[in-house]
């Protein structure tokens, strides 16, 4: 049996691609998902934030069911042969996967019906099966019913004359058995309609005697089956279970055959609802008859089955965290602008200095009134923007549309393929086109991921740029709740490297070489590689080599192995990896000196910062780049240096190094793969990194007296 790389001798014979150097991206993502479920037990959050976090652990299951689990469910069908870099086939990542599930599962509802449930019981807002709702509530809800939901109602029947239903995607359902008189036991289904919300409020009562229910709840699945006589007049509802059907979200957008990617996206849209079932979770107490019923009719394994013992799809618990319970709730976020913003107009700022925003800790609102002076200022002459995921309600659209609407040249690279954003997205492309924007959907085979946005405008003799990159979304409803990154500056080589990439990407352009930004996927990749040999090359010359990045993912195995090399060297890496990490650190004579872990608070970490120095050299990046496959080789990616020495020394030591110092929130990865909580030292009291960002806000800018 080979021996593993890590056990073997000699520093310079190992082989850096040996399958036990890695961790299985799949796992990791389970891992990941298990940090939030701690967060939803953790008793230091408010009630709702807690419950925010389990609707999260949900809505992230489901996802990863429809887009991973489904991927290697294909690969076993087809019999796909390309392995990870841990070498583990479909079926071996398929049973490790369940395994790692299982207990998390059992977690999930523990966590809901023995802490969360109870102690929203005891903070006024009651989550009640139907069977405990008081008679006159349960009369108005069944009238509520008869009016409101029944008419919406469709069953199916499932018999020798009626082809099994197709069941859509995530959909909650009701599996129904009824009694006929002449035909003795049917089977029927019956959907949930999305039109309502899935926990409806079970209604006030007047104080005649009867309990009264301030805040309370009932699913709506349960009204619907405490009243399905309703439905089936003349027939006897014997019984009536909850099922809900995950499967395949990532249909094949056939771009090289399309002749319009706008109805491309669509149709993949549609089809979405009908991909290939890849789990069906049902109620513990559905009978092993009609669990057989419905497996078999959607192609199901029995390993594809997941009873659950309480509610299915806990992510609509979501819903319950938007009632106006500040106290069970944290602090809003104090929206702070720096003040030179508010005081001049800020194409004067920016020719004197570039500025940094850390989001959502610094508004988002310098961002949109960005856009909002260049749509009215009469010298701005043209607006370039990606938009990614901008949200349903969007001031940046409204400006530039507004900016189209006073004469300016408008243009606007939508992604159609943003993940679940897409619908959104051709609405959106839509209205920029009547409002006549210049709309264009990017590259063939290649997600526009980069996020910047150019304004060219008139002063005096010569034509001046002003540039807002960022690490996150132009999206206002996000920028509240995920940490990014944005720089906004009038540097002219970078304001070029900005207008070139979009020629690239509007036109045909063939320039994939730039002064200041690092574009994939033409040399994002290489050029990282290349710093971090730099680093490792200079290290071993006798300068202080260290490297830290703080990224969502890291998985690509070159970058990797580079990492690799670097702790071998003697470097010293520091990598905060929110999300899924291949890398294996503390591994003797391979990443012995490299440090993994993992910051999951209140707000979504999601920011890139690429830090690297030798000696007294340093390089600082920001961008939108994850270092995974699919955004070094499949996605126009960004990452722009942050030049201007104070931003630089803000961004390092009051942003990167303060979250890798976090031990409040903070979570450190052994060589096993298994996270465990960073600690405070003994009598010295948690170092809580989002928290100490909340009060740096506004200070990034301040230049050192």
């Amino acid at each position: 049996m080979p021996v593993p790389a890590h056990q073997r001798k000699g520093r310079y014979t190992m082989d850096l691609t040996d399958p036990s150097l890695y961790i299985n991206r799949e796992l990791s993502w389970v891992r990941f998902d298990e940090r939030v479920l701690d967060e939803a037990l953790d008793r230091r959050h408010p009630l709702l934030e807690r419950l925010k976090f389990l609707s999260i652990f949900s809505s992230n299951l489901d996802e990863f069911f429809m887009i991973r689990m489904s991927g290697l469910y294909w690969q076993l069908q087809t019999g796909s042969v390309e392995a990870p870099p841990d070498g583990r086939t479909p079926e071996e990542q398929i049973v490790a996967i369940q395994q790692a599930l299982a207990p998390l599962l059992a977690r999930q509802t523990a966590c809901w019906e023995e802490e969360l449930r109870p102690a929203l019981r005891e903070a006024g807002i009651q989550v009640l099966p139907h069977a405990d709702i008081p008679d006159a509530a349960a009369r108005q809800l069944r009238e509520y019913f008869q009016e409101a939901i029944l008419p919406t109602l469709t069953p199916l029947a499932f018999d020798a004359a009626h082809p099994f239903p197709h069941i859509s995607n995530l959909s909650m359902n009701l599996a129904i058995v009824v009694t006929q008189p002449d035909r003795g036991e049917r089977f029927a289904r019956l959907k949930v309609p999305r039109l309502f919300p899935r926990l409806l409020r079970v209604p006030q009562l007047d104080p005649s005697g009867v309990e009264r229910i301030p805040s309370g709840f009932v699913w709506i699945e349960e009204v619907i089956a405490a009243n399905l006589d309703l439905l089936f007049p003349g027939c006897e509802v014997a019984a009536a279970y909850p099922f809900r059907v995950t499967r395949d979200a990532d249909p094949d957008i056939e771009v090289d055959e399309a002749a319009d990617l706008l109805l491309a996206v669509q149709e993949s849209l549609r089809q979405r609802d009908f991909g290939s079932a890849v789990r069906l979770e049902v109620s513990a107490h559905m009978p092993d008859r009609i669990r057989e019923i419905l497996g078999q009719n959607l192609r199901l394994s029995a390993n594809q089955l997941v009873t659950v013992t309480g509610p299915l799809g806990l992510s609509d618990l979501i819903q319950l965290t938007k009632l106006d319970r500040p106290d069970l709730k944290d602090p809003p976020v104090p929206q702070k602008i720096w003040p030179v913003l508010t005081q001049s107009d800020i194409f004067s700022v920016l020719r004197q200095r570039d500025v940094l925003l850390y989001h959502p800790y610094d508004s988002f609102l310098p961002v949109v009134e960005f856009l909002r002076a260049a749509a009215r200022d009469p010298d701005v002459l043209a607006i370039k923007q990606t938009l990614y995921r901008v949200g349903q309600d969007s001031p940046v659209v409204e400006a530039l549309m507004e900016a189209r609407a006073n004469g300016k040249e408008v243009a606007a690279l939508v992604e159609l393929k943003a993940r679940f954003d897409e619908e959104n997205n051709i609405l959106w492309s839509r209205e920029l086109e009547r409002a006549g924007v210049h709309v264009v959907y990017g590259l063939v085979g290649l997600k526009t991921h980069a996020k910047m946005c150019q304004v060219v405008r008139r002063e005096g003799d010569r034509l001046a740029r002003y540039v807002h990159l960022s690490t996150g979304n132009y999206n206002p409803a996000t920028a509240r709740v995920y940490t990014d990154l944005a720089l906004m500056t009038s540097n002219p080589a970078i304001a070029s490297d900005v207008a070139t990439l979009f020629n690239a990407l509007t036109g045909y352009a063939g320039q994939t070489r730039y002064r200041c930004l690092l574009v994939a996927p033409d040399e994002l990749r290489a050029r990282i590689l290349d710093r971090i040999e730099r680093v490792i090359a200079r290290h071993r010359d006798g300068g202080e080599g260290y490297i830290a990045l703080k990224l969502n993912s890291l998985t690509d195995p070159a970058c990797i192995q580079a990492l690799y090399r670097a702790s071998q060297a003697g470097v010293t890496v520091d990598l905060q990896v929110r999300g899924i990490c291949s890398l294996r650190p503390g591994v003797g004579g391979v990443s012995e000196r490299i440090t993994v872990t993992s910051l999951v608070g209140r707000f979504l970490e999601h920011s890139r910062i690429f830090f690297f120095r030798s000696g007294l050299e340093e390089e600082l990046w920001l961008g939108s780049a994850d270092l995974m496959p699919r955004n070094l080789d499949g996605r126009i990616e960004i990452l722009f240096p942050v030049e201007a020495p104070h931003l630089r020394r803000a961004v390092r030591d009051d942003i990167l190094f303060a979250h890798l110092r976090d031990t409040a929130q903070l979570r450190r990865m052994n060589e096993k793969g298994i996270y465990e909580r960073v600690l405070p030292p003994p009598g010295e009291l948690p170092f809580n990194s989002q928290q100490r960002m909340l009060q740096l806000a506004g200070t990034w800018n301040h230049e050192a007296s």
